[in-house]
């Protein structure tokens, strides 16, 4: 399910926060599907379990994930109010990479058809 790149200079919580977002974007992981608990994942993995641990504190901080005493952690339902901030950060992220795209001689052919590939992508439930 998650695939890690030991020989990454980034941290491996990150990279394990990332491959969910990248999950949850895709389709793959839907509202209130349940995540490994830290001891499976941590044994799939062969990682300390406190590097879990904090990814998950780290996606539920983001309002990615929510954790149930004693039952586990789930993806959160996309609820517009709370992404609202969020979509702004990722409107001027996008904002600045498309003007880097431009300035490199994408058109806006090419950037359409860049969007529509994502879309294919998420209804197949593929990664990039």
């Amino acid at each position: 399910m998650f695939e890690l790149d030991v020989r990454s200079r980034k941290p491996i919580y990150e990279q394990l926060t990332d491959k969910v977002k990248e999950m949850i974007m895709h389709g793959i992981l839907r509202a209130d599907d349940q995540l490994p608990s830290v001891r499976t994942l941590s044994s799939q993995l062969t990682v300390n379990p406190n590097t879990i641990q904090k990814a998950y504190r780290e996606l539920e901080r983001e309002g990615y994930i929510y954790s149930l005493q004693g039952k586990g952690s789930f993806i959160t339902p996309s609820q517009q109010g709370q992404n609202e901030s969020k979509r702004a950060e990722l409107r001027e992220e996008l904002l600045r990479l498309m003007a880097e795209a431009v300035y490199l001689g994408f058109t806006e052919s090419e950037i359409g058809a860049l969007y529509r590939q994502v879309l294919e992508q998420r209804e197949r439930g593929e990664k990039q």
